[in-house]
């Protein structure tokens, strides 16, 4: 069997190139190899990157026993626990993943429209005329609270604020592109005390686990009754074998649900907030799309907009907050692009290089909404959520959570960009991020006609 080409430099300074410059890191690798090629042939088992929509194709399509899925969490383990829905495989993940499908989807949806709304208008109830704000602040602030309103059901607290710093904190201590090195290099995961990095890291992590459990134990004691959060549905669901989730189990997924499902929404209404204000065409119509709805438009309504869906769309095209689809290690041989991988071989089916084939996204580098009008990209063509059996459960609330943040904040207020340089995006933890010091001046919104929108941001 015979791996594709690809490059014989050291794991080592690989890695340092893949945290440091990611995007040149896969840009550099394409350019010389193409479609498919493998990392670290010399130090088995090779990694192969698949960056053709028909090998994506392919990945998606198969068996889901032709992968131990799974494995590609292993590297989040320390935070998300051993009963993490990203770290399970096989029938345990099937499982785990029909008792927690059902509150991200259809009607359970409609739930949050209204909480999305009044959080991001209460995030920005005390704002003042020409004030400026960091972007990607005000957007962690947002996600952050529907993430605990809608999966904790908690309300405005001591534990909510607790969680909401403690979260905060955690995260941005594996935020930077040197704190990334503890999740890439484990043997750097040394507990020196609490002002060492990774010292730092283990006691608030335990600080948020400690609330997370009381939260449980509490719900537990209180009972179940009437309350639609998240977290309640999973208390109240049951197995196969008719068992309940464990508190461990319980724990595990809602700190996944509380990294994933806030963290990637931030960065992604940075970029499109950004992106509306980088563009001033971007931003004439999609003000002009949401001021035919009026004054007090219905959420769905909102949702349902096919400007403000693309723009959406081509946020999440242009910079994917997560470069890969995850890790899929082969269980037996399999033929992909013209390849017959051995078993054990590590897949990473990229995001970013299919997003940007010229094939499919002419003029990739632009940021240009109107392609997602001009026609529907089939699943392995568009995955900023993954595919197959590892598609993101969340994937529904958080484009909902996009479109109605951003339309709240646009039907409400005007920005202004600070510094018109461009923006690229920066390693934030295993994820892609906008800088976090993008900065934006806020004023009220000013009812005219379209084409005088632009007037007092410049």
């Amino acid at each position: 069997m015979a791996l594709p080409p690809g490059p014989q430099t050291p794991r080592f300074i690989r890695m340092l190139k893949l945290i440091g410059r990611p995007l040149e890191y896969l840009e550099d690798y394409y350019r010389i190899y193409g479609d498919i090629f493998a990392v670290g042939q010399n130090r088995p088992p090779a990694v192969v990157y698949v960056n053709h929509p028909d090998g994506i194709q392919q990945i998606f399509a198969a068996e889901p026993d032709r992968f131990r899925s799974g494995s590609g969490g292993q590297v989040l383990r320390f935070l998300l626990g051993d009963a993490s829905l990203v770290v399970l495989d096989g029938d345990r993940h099937l499982q785990r993943r029909r008792l927690l499908m059902p509150p991200f989807h259809g009607e359970r949806l409609r739930v949050y429209h209204q909480l999305i709304c009044q959080i991001t208008q209460r995030a920005t109830a005390s704002w003042q005329t020409g004030q400026t704000f960091q972007v990607r602040t005000l957007m962690q602030e947002i996600t952050l609270s529907v993430i605990l309103q809608a999966v904790f059901g908690l309300q405005e607290g001591d534990r909510f604020n607790q969680l909401k710093s403690l979260l905060s904190q955690m995260l941005d201590a594996l935020g930077s592109p040197l704190a990334a090195s503890l999740i890439f290099f484990p043997a750097l995961q040394k507990d020196w005390g609490a002002w060492s990095p990774w010292g730092r890291f283990v006691r608030l992590k335990q600080q948020v686990d400690d609330l997370i459990y009381q939260e449980i134990r509490e719900r537990k004691a209180t009972g179940l009754s009437d309350r639609a959060d998240i977290l309640s549905l999973l208390m109240s669901a049951r197995d196969e074998a008719g068992q309940p989730m464990q508190e461990v189990e319980l724990r595990d997924e809602l700190m996944t649900l509380l990294t994933a499902g806030h963290e990637t929404t931030a960065s992604a209404l940075t970029w499109a907030l950004y992106w509306v204000h980088a563009l001033p065409e971007v931003e004439t119509k999609l003000r002009a799309e949401l001021q035919q709805l009026g004054d007090h438009p219905d959420p769905a309504e909102i949702a349902r907009l096919p400007y403000l869906t693309a723009v959406c769309q081509e946020t999440l095209r242009i910079y994917p907050i997560t470069l890969t689809t995850g890790v899929r290690v082969l269980t037996t041989p399999m033929e992909i692009l013209g390849y017959e991988l051995p078993a054990g071989t590590v897949l990473f089916p990229c995001t970013y290089l299919v997003h940007h084939n010229p094939q499919l996204y002419p003029q990739s580098k632009q940021f240009r909404p109107d392609r997602f009008l001009e026609r529907q990209f089939a699943p392995y063509e568009f995955l900023p959520f993954g595919g197959g059996l590892r598609y993101c459960i969340g994937a529904a609330l958080a484009l909902l959570e996009m479109k109605l943040v951003l339309a709240t904040l646009l039907q409400h207020w005007q920005f202004g960009l600070i510094d018109h340089r461009p923006i690229k995006p920066v390693r934030r933890s295993l994820t892609m991020a906008p800088p976090a010091g993008l900065s934006m001046k806020v004023r009220p919104l000013i009812q005219q006609g379209t084409e005088e929108v632009l007037e007092n941001v410049k």
